[in-house]
């Protein structure tokens, strides 16, 4: 009795092995669910494959219609809906990392935050929160942040380049020695941002809101500051070489007077007549 019993257990033990080995699979789980319910079906069947062949291959072809249908209609449409519900699942959970990392200023966070910022335009998502997050010395070159929420970010001496900040806020935020050449800030609220040190080479600036913005120091050639908000910016040793000033609100003879250079500057007449008796210098060499 007692060898019975242990032969029994080790039955047991490798049928239940067997279970969890197949359960753990689902492709293969469903391979057998298939292979054990076909079996029964056709058992069930026996009876009329011998007595009514005919009469039952047509029942099965007029299920087999059937099935097609629920393939392209049923199936079809619970795969899209299926897939739009995990690539909202993933954008949801990248934003949620970026709260996560908010305010943690590390390295780790910055390239974290970034890596899910480019994860998000890749889904078409360009409208982000990135108040107050930490990602200085990373690369977000070419991304789209257009609309996005940048107030207080801390963006120094990153690359910049061609990024679409058009219609952003990006008030108080921090560019200081960054590349921002190309950029896109058109109606941008940018007022007390720090660029400082900054290259801003042929950015589009036109209706942003700069005012009292910090750009000292920085490069801005041939950078487009049409109808921009520019009361109380800072422009001492700016470089504003083929710069368009014409129809910027607030700009004074005084804040330009401080500037490296406004050669070949594109500026209103009465503002250049000003510089020309304050600072010639600054538009004639």
């Amino acid at each position: 009795m007692k060898s019975i019993g242990l032969v029994l257990d080790s039955i047991k033990k490798k049928l239940t092995s067997w279970f969890y080995y197949v359960i753990e699979r689902p492709l293969l789980t469903a391979i057998v669910v298939l292979v054990l319910t076909s079996g029964l079906v056709m058992l069930l069947s026996l009876n009329y494959y011998l007595k009514d062949s005919e009469g039952f291959w047509g029942q099965v072809l007029v299920e087999a219609h059937g099935m097609l249908f629920d393939i392209a209609i049923i199936g079809i449409l619970l795969f899209w809906l299926n897939q739009n519900g995990e690539i909202r699942q993933r954008i949801r959970t990248f934003q949620n990392e970026i709260d996560d990392f908010r305010l943690w200023k590390s390295e780790e966070a910055a390239f974290r935050t970034v890596g899910n910022i480019k994860r998000l335009n890749r889904h078409k998502i360009f409208d982000i929160n990135l108040a107050n997050c930490h990602l200085p010395r990373t690369n977000l070159s070419y991304v789209n942040l257009r609309g996005s929420n940048l107030n207080s970010a801390n963006l120094s001496n990153c690359s910049l380049i061609e990024v679409e900040f058009e219609g952003c806020r990006l008030n108080q935020t921090n560019f200081e020695n960054s590349n921002l050449n190309g950029a896109n800030l058109k109606s941008a609220y940018a007022n007390g941002a720090n660029f400082q040190d900054a290259y801003l080479i042929k950015a589009q600036m036109v209706g942003a809101f700069l005012i009292k913005s910090n750009f000292k120091n920085s490069f801005l050639m041939e950078s487009d500051l049409k109808e921009s908000y520019l009361m109380g910016a800072d422009f001492e040793n700016a470089s504003l070489y083929k710069a368009d000033l014409r129809g910027a609100k607030g700009l004074t003879a005084e804040q330009l007077s401080k500037a490296k250079t406004l050669y070949m500057a594109d500026l209103d007449l009465e503002l250049r007549e000003e510089l020309l008796r304050l600072a010639p210098q600054l538009i004639e060499a």
